[in-house]
């Protein structure tokens, strides 16, 4: 049984079967990498449990973040279940293995003044200011993952009816209302920008282009957001997906409900949303003395 052609033919059932993103493929295909370095004399079928535990506390692995080693527990049982899913294995070697617990770390979010001082900030005399804003405008504006934003074609936007057309993890569709700030932002960088370029062929359609006229990178709007945080004197560590956290807390915050909230970011999982919905404790506050019988609220008779 070869590591190379088990590997593309689980390359092949993550992208046909599963549906996974590129960038999710491309980090299991990578996890398993890591395993078939050291299993390359041994054939996958042949692999026992206890191969695959020393491998997990092995020092190369033991050195990595608690969240690396996750993701790559992860990757491994995924290769394994696909071998079962093929006929290639029986039973799972893995099928015992633990992951370790992760805390659940909630990034930094960003004030609306602190996302109106990084728009402020855009040059908007630049070539690719009005661009700029308008992905900003975007990214928080419609809670968008980055390469949402990278992918977003003119045919998804729907200003009229006041929806964009977002495809997001597992190519899964979803209808995201837009404001009328990240509408008139984007429709300024179409008028005076977009329309004007002749796209790379296969980029026609795509809504933000960079200066070669092909669709932006992931690692472009990290670096756009970092260097306007650093002009608008915003110390956290934040990135592209800090406004999309931005996004969903500022609507709890204001008194969205969160299966709306659920829908909006495109989560499979509820839990999901309330890692992306942290409310800070004076909203908590607020709401207790709104609504607790004994603290403010109606009292129920």
């Amino acid at each position: 049984m070869d590591w190379n052609d088990l590997i593309l033919s689980f390359k092949n059932y993550l992208r046909l079967e599963k549906s996974l993103s590129e960038n999710s493929i491309k980090a299991y295909v990578r996890d398993v990498n890591k395993l078939a370095e050291v299993f390359r004399d041994i054939s996958p079928d042949e692999i026992s449990f206890h191969d695959i535990e020393k491998f997990v506390v092995s020092n190369e692995i033991h050195s990595i973040s608690t969240h690396s080693q996750a993701r790559l527990i992860s990757g491994i049982k995924a290769f394994f279940r696909f071998m079962i899913y093929e006929g290639l294995l029986e039973s799972n070697p893995v099928q015992l293995l633990e992951a370790p617990k992760l805390k659940r770390k909630l990034p930094d979010v960003l004030s609306v003044e602190e996302i109106n001082k990084m728009i402020n900030c855009i040059d908007l005399s630049h070539l690719h200011g009005d661009r700029d804003k308008a992905m900003i405008e975007m990214l928080y504006g419609c809670g968008l993952r980055v390469s949402e934003l990278t992918t977003l074609r003119i045919s998804d936007l729907y200003f009229d009816d006041g929806f964009i057309r977002v495809i997001g993890k597992g190519n899964k569709e979803r209808l995201v209302p837009v404001g009328s700030l990240s509408i008139k932002a984007v429709n300024i960088y179409m008028e005076y920008h977009r329309n004007k370029l002749n796209a790379k062929k296969g980029d026609n359609d795509i809504l933000f282009l960079n200066h070669r006229r092909g669709r932006l990178s992931r690692a472009a709007i990290f670096d756009l957001i970092k260097r306007l945080a650093v002009q608008a004197g915003i110390k956290k560590n934040i990135s592209p997906h800090t406004l999309r956290h931005s996004f969903a807390t500022h609507l709890i915050e204001n008194g969205a409900n969160i299966r709306s909230v659920q829908e909006m970011l495109g989560h499979k999982s509820i839990s999901t949303t309330e890692i992306y919905t942290h409310l800070d404790c004076s909203f908590l506050k607020k709401t207790v003395e709104e609504y607790h019988p004994r603290y403010g609220g109606k009292v129920m008779e």
